[in-house]
């Protein structure tokens, strides 16, 4: 259990100066004084607003002047030379604090000291004394002291190039939710970020959840009148959902009345027929193949056929699916391969699933292909997490560069706990995977041959 703390002074910084640090951009302050390790104060934000989001606990305050590489100095934290040179000539000395900062679990409004500006960089009295906790770090121990030893030795950036784009892209991230991701991304990558982000809904994936909506929707119209509406928005997003897993979905495709004709030309061919209403007749696949043949001629037999309905398919139709080799899902096995789709971007094998695809009612199959893709995944989080138990174990040493370890001692230590063992060929193949540009959870440090490569760790994959 986490011990708690009363903290009756806070220390008064600059907005920009607080969300750097809450952010993880920064460990660093600039106060007017000297700051003894070990002091713990809020972090109180000199505008109008007096919203206490994180205190912070002093680990170290340098004295630095002129003679001190302001340019590297400025790399390290968030002021430019000329802030830093404009300081030093005002006070003559730097005072530099390093600070281990840690969110409160809730906002604390307070009153505005009226002085506010007066006291920039200064030590004031709270109102109330604030009751706090080191459940929230922003920083992880290891990363806080990789940081730490950076700053105190004043070594240049890893990943200066990475900073920079951090810096170009973060006046973009409120508007646009791509940009807000790469934010993320990057932060987690540079250390910047605790391992486990908050995963936050994406707004542009929310027509996700509608798609058994729509069909259920269509079965509720079908009651003695047209249910044409009702069926137009189920095969649109029917549409939208193979294009979204991956289908090219070419335009202009469309079957009979009541039906909706998709074809999608890749990764191979594959003709769908979209049926809403409470039953999925047996016409649909006299439509299907009138359809496929259209497009496709001779090579029809050779495309995957497949149906999708929220409605239970006749006993008559699961036959003639299964002669006619016809695949029929329910609109829900669709949402749910679009809902993983939607997590794990990059999991789905359209030609792998192809595998899945056999005649008649396969919704069990689908499961089934989804099951062995969360295995996959779950394998390759617990490999991502034996290299970074393998680092946490060598926290002692504190260095500005990762840790690394070889592919034995990767699979000897997750072997000791994980069932079935892996040889040494299967974990480097797994590392190079997960060590990719495209990836980014492991990093590689190329050796002569695959025995010498080492890996270390970047960011976890969080699994459900």
């Amino acid at each position: 259990m986490n011990q708690q703390f009363s903290i009756p002074t806070a220390l008064c910084l600059p907005v920009p100066d607080i969300e750097a640090l809450i952010q993880g951009r920064t460990i660093a302050a600039l106060p007017r004084m000297f700051i003894r390790p070990g002091q713990r104060f809020v972090l109180y934000p000199a505008d109008s607003s007096a919203s206490i989001k994180a205190w912070a606990k002093c680990e170290l305050c340098q004295i630095l002047d002129e003679t001190k590489p302001l340019d590297i100095l400025s790399k390290l934290t968030i002021w430019t030379p000329k802030v830093l040179k404009e300081i030093l000539q005002k006070q003559q000395y730097l005072f530099l604090a390093y600070l281990r900062v840690y969110q409160l679990t809730q906002l604390e409004e307070i009153s505005v000291n009226p002085n506010i500006q007066e006291k920039l960089g200064k030590f004031i009295s709270l109102p109330n004394s604030l009751t706090v906790s080191e459940a929230n770090p922003i920083l992880n121990d290891r990363t806080f002291a990789q940081r730490k030893h950076q700053l105190e030795k004043l070594e240049p950036s890893l990943h200066p190039e990475l900073e920079e784009l951090q810096s170009a892209i973060a006046s973009l991230t409120i508007s646009q939710p791509g940009a807000k991701q790469l934010d993320d991304d990057i932060k987690v990558f540079l250390g910047w970020s605790s391992d486990k982000l908050i995963k936050q809904p994406d707004l542009d994936l929310a027509w996700i959840n509608d798609i058994a909506k729509l069909g259920d929707r269509s079965i509720e119209k079908d009651e003695g009148k047209s249910n044409y509406q009702a069926g137009t928005d189920f095969e649109d997003i029917a549409r939208r959902s193979l294009d979204f897993l991956g289908f090219k979905v070419e335009a202009n495709c469309k079957g009979g009345e009541g039906g909706f004709g998709l074809f999608c030309s890749q990764p191979y061919p594959l003709v769908c027929e979209c049926k809403a209403g409470k039953s999925i007749p047996d016409r649909a696949v006299e439509e299907l193949d009138r359809i496929g043949r259209r497009h496709l001629k001779e090579n029809y037999l050779q495309a995957v056929r497949l149906i999708i309905g929220p409605g239970k398919p006749t006993k008559n139709l699961k036959e003639s699916a299964e002669i006619s080799k016809i695949s029929i899902i329910n609109v829900m096995t669709l949402q749910k391969l679009v809902e993983f789709k939607a997590e794990y971007p990059g999991a789905i094998n359209l030609v792998e699933l192809q595998q899945y695809l056999e005649p008649g009612q396969i919704d069990y199959k689908i499961d089934e292909y989804i099951d062995k893709a969360q295995r996959d995944i779950k394998l390759r989080s617990q490999i991502i997490i034996a290299v970074k138990e393998l680092s946490e174990q060598d926290n002692e040493t504190s260095k500005a560069t990762h840790p690394s370890f070889t592919v034995t001692e990767i699979r000897v230590h997750y072997n000791a706990t994980h069932n079935p063992r892996l040889n040494d060929e299967v974990v480097h193949d797994l590392l190079i995977e997960l060590s990719s540009p495209l990836t980014g959870y492991l990093g590689r440090i190329k050796g002569s041959d695959w025995n010498s490569d080492r890996f270390y760790f970047l960011r976890d994959l969080p699994t459900n």
